[in-house]
């Protein structure tokens, strides 16, 4: 499917699939919708903690187009699961958030890693949840945000196993990709970033690791979800968990020669 059939499938409530796999070549975004208030203490969250929010791009206030990387889509719809929080708690997860929308509303999307996995491919590298047809594994770790007005929390990370020559590849091949996380921000011992089990992630799906492989965790965009537990704003809907926002931009666009 091309982004804008992706977004048409979500939006008449067909398809509740996780996204990974899905339009390839085109950047996929994570999502966080906030009251006004809210909005530039946000904002200034994500210029802080550049590695798990890069941004793509901010709406005007009461927009449900994202003009400037998804023309024509609608917010409210274009995403196959949302997650709604009031007051720190996860109160719903739906298909669409019509009822719920408000237009003091601003919308973030953030780069995403499902971006950087083409490339990675394309070097060679498997990605295994591809492989194994699950959710990216994600973990809640023990290291600290740098807090923006009412927002502090932890960091979280998606997984993926690799051979430690490869992850020393991966990890320049991603490094080329600042706006869709980067970089590796650790490589070995889960239990040094404060996650007891890998082989149970707080988000997504487990998957296979070798013996002979080392898990490598880059910066996640669900930290905004861990964040808005630990920040307990009034009201905010972010995308649930590997169920992702497709924008027409092309992958590669995002890189950095």
């Amino acid at each position: 499917m091309t982004p804008k059939e992706f977004r048409e499938v979500c939006r008449s409530g067909d398809f509740d699939s996780n996204s990974a796999g899905y339009a390839p070549g085109y950047a996929q975004a994570n999502l966080v919708i906030l009251p006004k208030e809210h909005a530039y203490d946000f904002l200034l969250f994500c210029q802080r903690n550049p590695k798990p929010c890069p941004l793509l791009e901010v709406s005007d206030v009461g927009n449900i187009e994202m003009k400037r990387t998804a023309p024509g889509s609608d917010i409210r719809t274009d995403l196959p699961k949302y997650r709604i929080y009031e007051d720190g708690v996860l109160t719903a997860e739906v298909t669409d958030i019509k009822e719920y929308w408000k237009d003091d509303f601003v919308t973030f999307l953030l780069g995403c890693s499902f971006s950087f996995e083409d490339a990675l491919e394309n070097a060679g590298l498997a990605v295994r949840h591809l492989q194994e047809k699950r959710n990216v594994p994600m973990y809640r770790t023990n290291i600290p945000c740098d807090s923006a007005g009412v927002f502090s929390g932890n960091l979280v990370v998606s997984m993926r196993p690799y051979k430690p020559r490869d992850a020393i590849k991966a990890a320049m091949i991603t490094g080329r990709y600042p706006n869709v996380h980067g970089s590796p921000v650790h490589i070995g011992s889960p239990c040094d970033i404060g996650i007891n089990n890998i082989n149970a992630p707080d988000y997504g799906d487990a998957v296979t690791i070798h013996p002979d492989e080392v898990p490598v965790f880059w910066a996640c965009g669900v930290t905004p979800q861990a964040v808005l537990l630990a920040s307990k704003p009034a009201f905010a809907i972010t995308h649930a968990p590997g169920h992702m926002f497709v924008t027409d931009l092309v992958n590669e666009s995002l890189a950095c020669l």
